[in-house]
This record gives C-alpha cells, structure tokens and sequence, in this order.
C-alpha cells in the first residue's frame, strides 16, 4: 500500500475535461522497458493491439457535490432518498 502514498498536488486533478475529448491526458505504461510517457487520448490506437479487447465507460457522473453562495459549506449527497421515507 505504500507504493499508493504520494503527494498529488490538486492543479495536476483535471476538474473538467479538455474542450476537445481526444486531447485529454493519457498515462503509457510501457511494461517492457518499464518506462512511463504521457500522450494524448487521441494516440490510443499506437496502442491498441488485434488481440486487445478495449472496454469503454460511458457512464456519468451525478453533479452531486454542492457549494454554498460563500463556499464555506459543502454538501455531498451521496444517495437518493425516496420522498415517502
């Protein structure tokens, strides 16, 4: 678990995503000569092999984290709840 202990500085966390898709930023693990590069979603296919299968998430997110007018209060609403409760 160590090895997922490391400082992460919020300006590197993408708060919303590129005004073009393929321009978002990609992680490349080279496991053959165990090096890293950073490349652009629209490379994915140098990527991709024939017998690679590639599963896409298409789902989204709930805006479910709220502010209040001054930002000293944050509301995160983590379930919906039936109006009859």
């Amino acid at each position: 678990m160590e090895d997922y202990d490391f400082v992460l500085p919020d300006e590197l966390i993408a708060q919303r995503p590129p005004p073009r898709r393929e321009d978002a930023r990609m992680m490349v693990l080279d496991r053959a000569r165990e090096a890293i590069t950073h490349r652009r979603f629209a490379d994915l296919p140098e990527f991709v092999r024939q017998e690679d299968l590639l599963v896409l998430n298409d789902t989204r997110v709930l805006p479910a984290r709220r502010f209040s007018d001054d930002g000293a209060v944050e509301f995160l609403f983590l379930e919906q709840i039936d109006a009859e409760s």
